[in-house]
Formats: C-alpha cells, structure tokens, sequence
C-alpha cells in the first residue's frame, strides 16, 4: 500500500481476496485448519489455558508494515482470533497501539521528524489523525464478524486518581457485560509531552499490564515483534528462549522499537507487574497472530511469566497505580514489623524522616534506614504535620516510651501495601 486508504470500506477492499472473504464472512480460518497432536500441556500454562477473562495487547510494529501503512490482512487475522477466544465464552479486552505511526503516514509527517522526543505537538497530532484510522477499522472488521467493540482512551490521571480508576475499571465491566470488546490505548493527543516525576506508565506494555490486573483478568498475552523474551536480543549467537521467566534470568537487551516507545526492557516490566498483579502473562510474537490462539491453548511459545497471588483491588491500585509523592523513613523495627503484622498502624514514633511535600490522603513511599522502598500508602496528614508532632528521642531513651502525640497514628493498615519485588 502507499497510502491509507480513505475509509473503512476501502480498507476492506485492499485486503487480499482470503483475508477479505475471512472478514466478511465471519469465517475464522482456524476453522479450516487441522493441526498436528499437541504435545501435553504444561502445568505452568493450564492458567493460560483456562483464562476465562483475556487481555490481548498489539504493538505498533504488529499493526503496522515497515513503511508505516496498516498490516491489513494481519489485523484481519487478529480480529478472526479474538473472535474465536469470544466463541469459546471468554471476555477479551484489547489493547492496541499504533495511532502515531499511522497519522503520520496519513499528516504526510516524516519519521524523523515525529520520531523527535522533543516534537511533541506532531506526536499529539499524529495521534489524533491515527487514532480515528485504527479505530474505524477494528469497528468494521468486528462488525463483520458480528461482534461489538468500544474505544476507551485512557492517561495517567485516570489511573492516579482512585475515583477515575474506579470508574474506568467499572465501565470496562459494563463494556464486558454488554458483549462489547474494550479497545484501549493511551490518549495521546494530550499526553505526548514530558512528565514531572515518575510515571505509572509509559507506554501500552505498562498500561495493558496494569488493565489485566485493574479488570481481574486471568491472562495476558502481549505481543511483540520478536519470539519471546530470550537471554540476548535472538539476533545475536548463542541466544536462547526463555520458557518460563524468573527474576534470577540473566538478560541482555537491545535496542527499542522505533515509532512505538516499548522495547524488551520494558515488555518484561510489563509482564511482571502483571504477573505480581495476579495474570499470568505471555510474551509472544503478534507477526503470527495466530500466536493468540496458542497462547491460550496453553502451548509452549513465547515466554512464560506465572501469576502470583492476586492482591485485592485496594493494593493493586495502591502497587502499581498510584505515583509517591512523598517518602517516609521508619524505623528498623517498624518495618519488620509492618511486613508480620498486615494489622499493625504506623504511627508518628515509628518514624525516623519525612522527604517531600505532600498533602493529607496523598500516596507516599515507606522505606527502611536501608532506603529501600518496601511499602506504599496513604497517610492520614499531610508532611508538615508529621514533622511537626515528630520530636527527637533522646539518646539513651527506648522507643517503647511514646507519648500521646508520638502514638498518633500515620497510616492505618487498609491504606498501606507491602511491595512485592518487581
């Protein structure tokens, strides 16, 4: 293709004659395929396998060819497998990016130029051109299959702000109900410039991450322009999949993509932010889409990242949602036992400093004498308050003696999160 073409029904008809009779008709072609036996399950994978609510995430490298046009009979492949995971009883959200890349090609922008980290107002207004793109197309090639979608737009402060998360994570619900397939990204019309601060995420890997584990879904499969997470970037000798991913894995990475902002770096964070969040998590190539479909037969692709025990959605949120706007130092013996006791309050002699400016209700960062950052809460006063009931002890002076106002509590035990180690 060198150019997009100019409306849905166009698009179809530049799809080739198999892909377009596939669409049109709702036929999923794996329907007309007859696979070799599979080899036994591995017990890893059963929670693949068995995911009843699925999140499926696809890169701009997968949506798109290399001269930056739309991957037309890939996304009509990627549509015929989702529909085949609906047909089975499942509920599927999908978590797509590529809007820059394709409103580039549409603005007539070079990749240098929007390429710029610097450039943002091109960035936000590819954005806006390609988002419309991407969208009318997945809305025609589902409503050919029958199926509804809905576009949901989403930035940080949708996630920082407990109300809006709420909101989101019950709209997507509904979506869900009403037999509606959630397509997600990031509204990068407004949030294309610098950030103040870290980020609770930077790109869609981040985000379709902390959706799975926000919407309590049972699987993850991002998808990706390589095979699987593999010991070196698989161009080079000697590298080797990893089938199942644990934090002692020794791995070189490369370099990122270039119109999309997710590498394998940031892939692997992703999956195990999703993972601790309670989905079990595969990292596989989208360039054979169906991929999709052997991901969640439980086959061995890709790269394996086994769910932990799913937090309750209070410490999702407070885990990987939230952004510290503060830090409090506590005592050596406050945090150990802070990590026994999930009933114990903090209160103002447990602590030893106070970093930051922050208000009351605010999310602060707990850490040891170490520094290390271990847990994560709400406070119940703002940091001028706390510095101001903290009162030195004397040397020579046990702990245990504490006063009125050094028992006064700081975090009550609803509002605070142990971390996991990400």
């Amino acid at each position: 293709l060198n150019s997009l073409p100019e409306s849905a029904e166009a698009m179809l008809r530049t799809l080739a004659p198999a892909a377009r009779a596939a669409v049109q008709l709702g036929v999923a072609a794996s329907s007309k395929r007859t696979f070799a036996a599979k080899a036994a399950i591995m017990p890893e994978r059963m929670g693949l396998k068995n995911a009843k609510r699925v999140v499926i995430k696809v890169g701009t490298a997968v949506v798109s060819n290399s001269d930056g046009t739309l991957a037309l009979s890939r996304l009509g492949a990627l549509v015929e497998q989702l529909q085949d995971l609906i047909d089975e009883g499942r509920e599927v959200l999908l978590v797509s990016s590529g809007a820059v890349g394709l409103g580039r090609l549409r603005l007539g922008l070079s990749k240098e130029l929007v390429g710029n980290p610097a450039n943002v107002v091109d960035r936000q207004a590819c954005a806006a051109a390609g988002q419309e793109v991407l969208m009318s197309t997945y809305d025609m090639m589902f409503q050919r299959m029958g199926t509804k979608c809905a576009q949901v737009l989403i930035t940080e402060s949708d996630l920082l702000s407990r109300e809006r998360y709420t909101y989101l994570t019950a709209t997507l619900e509904r979506l869900m109900e009403l037999k509606a397939v959630p397509i997600i990204n990031e509204n990068d019309v407004v949030t294309g410039g610098p950030s103040s601060g870290t980020r609770v995420f930077t790109d869609n890997d981040k985000l379709s991450a902390l959706l799975a584990s926000g919407a309590e879904a049972d699987g993850l499969a991002l998808l990706t322009d390589v095979e699987a997470v593999f010991t070196k970037p698989p161009d080079q000798p000697g590298a080797e999949r990893i089938k199942i991913y644990t934090p002692s894995a020794g791995i070189e990475i490369g370099e990122k993509s270039t119109m999309g902002r997710g590498g394998m770096a940031s892939k692997i964070a992703a999956a195990r932010v999703a993972a601790l969040g309670g989905v079990n998590t595969c990292v596989a190539s989208g360039f054979d889409v169906a991929n999709i479909r052997k991901v969640f037969d439980g086959d061995d692709i890709g790269t394996l990242f086994p769910a932990s025990e799913r937090p309750n959605k209070r410490q999702r949120w407070l885990t990987f949602a939230t952004r510290s706007e503060g830090t409090l130092t506590v005592t050596k013996e406050a945090k150990k036992t802070l990590q026994n006791d999930k009933d114990y309050t903090l209160i103002i002699a447990d602590i030893l400093a106070v970093k930051g400016s922050f208000h009351n209700r605010a999310v602060v960062s707990l850490q040891g004498p170490d520094e290390a950052e271990f847990a994560r809460g709400m406070v119940k006063m703002d940091a001028d308050q706390i510095k101001g009931q903290m009162a030195p002890i004397p040397q020579g002076v046990d702990k245990q003696h504490i006063s009125f106002t050094s028992s006064h509590p700081v975090m009550d035990p609803a509002e605070c999160v142990i971390l996991a180690t990400l």
